[in-house]
């Protein structure tokens, strides 16, 4: 499955649950989640999207780390099982 598919399915799996998502791309720091995810109970999430078999890129590795320092929600999810797990927990 490509991360495009993986995408969309995020998108349509936390609109279902009432919650919005925004495509983020810095233009000053590379590395940073592609989502950031606004849930109805309040969170908010930044998220990483890959498939099975990707790997994070050493700056996003530095940005999953300065997110758990800083104790922001912070989920890296590789399948479309995965993003229903997350939700489970989040909704």
């Amino acid at each position: 499955m490509r991360e495009s598919q993986i995408e969309k399915y995020f998108v349509w799996a936390v609109l279902s649950k009432g919650g919005v998502t925004y495509k983020f791309r810095s233009l000053t720091q590379r590395g940073v989640a592609d989502r950031i995810a606004c849930m109805p109970n309040g969170e908010t999430w930044f998220v990483e999207l890959k498939t099975n078999g990707g790997r994070l890129a050493p700056l996003q590795k530095l940005f999953a780390a300065d997110m758990q320092r800083l104790e922001q929600r912070y989920a890296c999810l590789w399948s479309i099982e995965g993003i229903d797990k997350w939700l489970l927990c989040v909704s």
